[in-house]
């Protein structure tokens, strides 16, 4: 185990650039993976100007400070909904989509802002996430809350319904698709993109982080049922705003340029989860 310094800070803040350039300087970096950003789809349509100030101004900062010291190498947690709501069943990274709602704007800006570093040597890698769930271990337990999987267990264990968003979706069985890939799937694809930012030759910066398959919100809370034991029942709500029927990852090129593919499915993913919290 590695101990690392911890500071705290506003990313999108007047002082954040003179506070990253002096820890920076005393701890000699190699490498930045950026995960720092608001990313509730339905709090970005309803609060847009927050989620440009905080999503942008915090990357915008960090490359400035990374300018300073001459850091160039970047990890960007960038997201599928930068895809908007593509008409294929599995989109790749050459898609040329248009977000549909201000979080997945904001992802997309910041990857153009990292093309644009090149300019002063940047070397960066953009890791455009599909719905990451699961749970490495108790400690890591995801407790926010604020996607399906936390929030349909957190709603099993309290006794109440979760609830589904839309059931008219053109889908199979009228629920929203996703791909679902598990966090510990996913730190290990940071590592393999750090490991490809040593290279001197590099293809692509762009690449997808995913299954390769989809499952609806119906199949998720059945897998929750399965998991849990529970025969609790469904609260059937409206669509949210800025929700595309299907999204669902084409993992080819992480697979052929990286040798990253995820190892673990819907079922791992849940029963970490629920292990967490338990």
């Amino acid at each position: 185990r590695i101990d690392c310094p911890k500071l705290e800070l506003e990313l999108a803040s007047e002082q954040a650039v003179s506070q990253l350039v002096k820890l920076m300087r005393e701890h000699n970096f190699d490498s930045v993976i950026h995960l720092a950003a608001r990313k509730q789809v339905g709090e970005s349509v309803q609060k847009p100007e927050e989620y440009f100030l905080e999503n942008l101004g915090g990357l915008a900062n960090l490359l400035l400070a990374m300018r300073e010291v001459g850091l160039k190498s970047l990890v960007f947690s960038s997201s599928a909904a930068t895809y908007g709501m593509p008409d294929v069943d599995k989109v790749t990274e050459e898609y040329l989509g248009t977000p549909i709602n201000p979080y997945g704007q904001t992802k997309l800006i910041g990857e153009l802002m990292l093309k644009n570093a090149e300019v002063w040597g940047l070397k960066g890698v953009n890791l455009r996430y599909f719905n990451v769930a699961g749970a490495a271990n108790k400690e890591l337990a995801d407790t926010a809350a604020l996607n399906l999987i936390p929030i349909a267990i957190n709603a099993v264990k309290a006794g109440k319904a979760p609830v589904v968003f839309g059931t008219d979706y053109p889908t199979p069985d009228g629920s929203c698709v996703r791909d679902y890939v598990h966090v510990h799937d996913l730190a290990d694809a940071h590592l393999s993109a750090l490991d490809y930012l040593e290279r001197n030759e590099r293809k692509h910066s762009t690449f997808n982080v995913g299954t390769g398959s989809g499952s609806s919100v119906f199949e998720v809370l059945a897998e929750v049922k399965r998991v849990t034991g529970i025969d609790f029942e469904i609260d059937i709500q409206a669509r949210r705003a800025g929700d595309p029927p299907f999204l669902c990852a084409d993992v080819s090129r992480i697979r052929e340029e990286l040798g990253w593919t995820a190892k673990q499915g819907l079922p791992e993913i849940i029963e970490s989860a629920w292990s967490a919290i338990n």
